[in-house]
């Protein structure tokens, strides 16, 4: 029987709600499921049928009077984390399954990382950390991840094009051909618009091809998103968060995923945030949080 780790991310979040609407509808003994969390808050959503085992994780924080990020909020969602992380590096089950958690809350808490990604590339990364969606036949990865706008020209670099790029056709397959966004308008226009596509996005493309990789760009993103959602590449490498997201919910007709690729262990998430203007009033839709659950127990 397999083995899988959720966390159920921000206590005052939707993850718990969407956690439990989703192991709602997998069938009883589908897998041994491990949740960690704030189980007493999650208990109030009522019980649940089949393997379930819980580790409780306790704050010496006050719980906020109303769903917000909080520092007890962010507590006990980084340390949940932590403590799945070591789980499955000591191999003690298949795949990690996270609820969202609260940027702000981390950062209220004292937490140093940014959010999830950035803990996992520093703590269980083989090959690295790739931000990778998918739905469906749909499939794309960031270069970058939470960078402000300003920030993007100095963070797309050679490098991390080059290493996303490897990440992603290990996960996608080595002959599935990937294409790479630009970062400006019409490809930078020749220079006028941006030179980031002629300094930064063609060298490293020309040097991935010649290691054998199927790989071509850069392509101005709404193109790029066409051409994929026609079948046409087999993935497509973004150059930032908004763009690939944006592109993405738009085009899936299936519910989207997160996994993050070049771990040492499989790791996958729904793709909504805490959405505290919800939390706690059974609005919180679970098809994203089933999904991930599914893609766990199908790898």
């Amino acid at each position: 029987m397999k083995k899988i780790i959720i966390t159920l991310g921000d206590p005052y979040g939707i993850g718990p709600e969407t956690t439990f609407k989703a192991l709602k509808k997998i069938k009883p003994g589908a897998a041994e499921f491990t949740l960690i969390g704030d189980i007493e808050n999650f208990k109030k959503f009522g019980p649940l049928k089949g393997d379930i085992k819980y580790i409780d994780i306790k704050s010496p924080f006050r719980a906020p009077k109303e769903a917000k990020p909080s520092r007890r909020g962010g507590d006990v969602s980084f340390k949940a984390l932590k403590k799945a992380v070591d789980l499955m590096l000591a191999k003690q089950a298949d795949a990690l399954v996270t609820a969202p958690i609260s940027k702000e809350a981390w950062q209220k808490a004292g937490v140093k990382y940014m959010g999830h990604t950035e803990f996992l590339r520093d703590k269980a990364a083989r090959e690295g950390a790739l931000m990778t969606f998918k739905s469906g036949k749909l499939i794309c990865a960031l270069i970058t991840e939470h960078y402000a706008v300003k920030d993007l020209s100095k963070a797309i670099d050679k490098k991390r094009i080059k290493d996303a790029a490897r990440i992603l056709a290990n996960i996608a397959g080595r002959n599935t051909p990937i294409e790479v966004s630009a970062l400006n308008p019409h490809c930078g226009d020749g220079g006028k618009i941006g030179k980031e596509e002629i300094q930064t996005i063609m060298p490293a493309v020309k040097e991935l091809k010649k290691e054998g990789l199927n790989i071509s760009g850069p392509y101005p993103i709404d193109a790029l998103w066409l051409r994929h959602k026609k079948g046409l590449s087999g993935a497509i490498l973004i150059t930032y968060h908004d763009a690939a997201l944006l592109g993405l919910k738009l085009a899936a007709k299936e519910p989207v995923i997160h996994i993050t690729a070049g771990l040492k262990f499989l790791r996958v998430s729904p793709t909504h945030g805490t959405a505290f203007d919800i939390a706690g009033k059974n609005k919180a839709d679970e098809s994203s949080m089933l999904a991930a659950v599914k893609y766990a127990l199908s790898k």
